[in-house]
């Protein structure tokens, strides 16, 4: 049974509009799923929690704050209870497919359905800044680099004298964010193709002001990735595009990317918006880019057809950890997120020159016998391993995991000529198995059996370390996502650089006869 809504939810666009009595069935337990649930609570609203698990801690909170929680498998029908409930809006945590019988259930009920972004945009107004005016948010999105940029530019703003903080899936909910008490002038939020889903477009006709509207945003690049949640490329293509809508002042693209200057041409934007490109070369105006070697602005400048401003050096960024290709990248785009929102170029070298990169992201593990062991656990798609591979000449891969329905091969035939062997981890590895024995033959493959996670990464370091020569580098870059067989990528990542420690320290890892131990060779494609 759905009841009608007392009033439309297009009348709920603040914190201060009346929220109570406003029935909300919040799918998943997660980080996301809790911030929802408390956030709705406050507000006085009726809020059901659905999820096919949650921490006992979640589920202890729930009870304080007034909140129901009804476990129900992912694979069953609509409840009985929540039909009962009759929920006026849903609210999903970003991991849930679109196609979940529950989501399948809210289109056909009419029952409109709303993500966590949607949600905070609309109480974004809870603390205000001394003008009396919600905070401004960045939007950042794309295949990569997403969190690293998003640090980048939270990072800048501060430097720049701006009260900013990054939020979304970066870690921080968007929703804890919007209700610190101390209030931001500025929110760098990243966004996950998840999340972007569930945004809505304007609707001029009921006026409903939910949409979100970016001071600046910018989609970093475009990759086969997370295909198996949205069922194709043209629609995870189009989730990221609609980071772009409604954008105020800036809307910013890769030069080296095509597809996210056509994402910027087909945004409907707010009048006056600009178009901002960014790349590795010389910069046209309204771009950012590189001329010898320093890192140069022609775009937020009002002589942009003869000059620039200059923002730091290739030589800087080499000293904050940040001069490899897509690094670089991802500081130009950053850069045009802050000009964008007034951050001085002076004050733009302050901060790369006190920026570090956070772990499991092209992180040095250690340094013996002319080896280098990196943790590039971050790198959990293709376009991400591609990157990292690209930046060493000799390499010992280790690769596998939960591939989300793209294909390794052209990965693989790109890189053969630099791989002195791959060592294969993940649960179903036939998929990169099959990819060698197409496009690297000559390439050895080393395989990790067992499933134990507390075996895995020592196994898989005992077999690079077997292959590894003087001047090789030893990359775990997996190009897959890890919750097969590790809790996330950072758990993957500590575990790897803890297995690299224990090996070069001669510890006990040195049993071949170990649980996981790897299997040398080939199997027949």
């Amino acid at each position: 049974m759905v009841r009608a809504l007392n009033a439309p939810l297009s009348d709920l666009t603040s914190w201060r509009a009346d929220w109570s009595g406003l029935r909300v069935a919040v799918l998943g337990l997660g980080v996301t799923g809790f911030a929802v649930a408390d956030t709705l609570a406050e507000l006085g609203a009726e809020v059901l929690v659905v999820a096919s698990r949650g921490s006992d801690d979640h589920r202890g909170l729930l009870e304080v704050i007034g909140a129901r929680f009804l476990q129900h498998p992912d694979d069953a029908g609509v409840p009985e209870e929540l039909l009962v409930f009759g929920p006026q809006l849903v609210v999903t945590s970003p991991g849930y497919h679109p196609d979940h019988a529950l989501l399948l259930w809210a289109a056909e009920a009419g029952i409109p359905v709303w993500g966590d972004i949607e949600l905070a945009w609309r109480l974004r107004d809870k603390v205000l800044r001394a003008d009396g005016t919600p905070a401004d948010w960045i939007l950042v999105t794309g295949t990569n680099g997403k969190t690293t940029t998003t640090q980048l530019t939270a990072h800048m703003l501060v430097a720049g004298g701006v009260k900013a903080a990054p939020a979304g899936n970066i870690g921080i909910p968007v929703l804890d964010a919007i209700r610190d008490p101390g209030g931001f002038d500025v929110l760098v939020v990243e966004l996950s193709s998840y999340q972007l889903h569930w945004t809505h477009r304007a609707d001029a006709v009921s006026g409903d002001s939910g949409a979100l509207a970016p001071l600046a945003s910018v989609c970093l690049n475009i990759a086969d990735d997370h295909l198996d949640w949205h069922g194709s490329r043209e629609a995870y293509v189009a989730a990221k595009g609609r980071v772009y809508e409604n954008t105020r002042l800036a809307c910013v693209y890769n030069l080296a990317d095509d597809a996210t200057m056509h994402l910027v041409e087909e945004a409907e934007v707010q009048e006056g918006c600009r178009a901002i490109g960014f790349g590795l070369g010389t910069p046209g105006r309204s771009e950012l880019g590189i001329v010898d070697g320093i890192l140069v602005d022609r775009a937020f400048l009002e002589e942009r057809h003869s000059h620039a401003l200059e923002l730091t050096t290739i030589d800087e960024l080499h000293a904050a950890g940040l001069a490899a290709p897509h690094s670089v990248q991802n500081v130009l785009a950053a850069s045009a997120l802050a000009r964008a929102a007034g951050v001085a170029p002076e004050r733009i070298r302050d901060a790369i020159r006190s920026f570090r990169m956070d772990a499991h992201r092209t992180e040095v593990v250690a340094q013996a016998a002319g080896i280098v062991w990196i943790d590039d656990s971050k790198a959990t798609n293709a376009h991400a391993a591609d990157a990292s591979l690209r930046a060493s000449a000799s390499v010992v891969w280790i690769a596998g995991g939960l591939l989300k329905g793209v294909d390794p091969a052209p990965l693989v035939e790109r890189h053969a000529g630099r791989l002195r062997a791959a060592v294969l981890i993940g649960l179903d590895r036939e998929g990169l198995r099959s990819a060698f024995a197409r496009h690297a033959p000559g390439v050895p493959v080393l395989e990790v059996d067992g499933s134990e996670t507390e075996d895995v990464m020592s196994a898989a370091v005992r077999a690079a370390a077997s292959v590894a020569r003087e001047g090789d580098v030893v990359l775990l870059a997996p190009a897959a996502a890890s919750m097969d067989q590790f809790t996330d990528y950072a758990d993957r990542g500590r575990r790897f650089a803890e297995a690299v420690r224990r090996h070069l320290g001669g510890g006990a890892d040195d049993d071949d006869a170990t649980p996981g131990a790897p299997t040398t060779g080939r199997d027949p494609a």
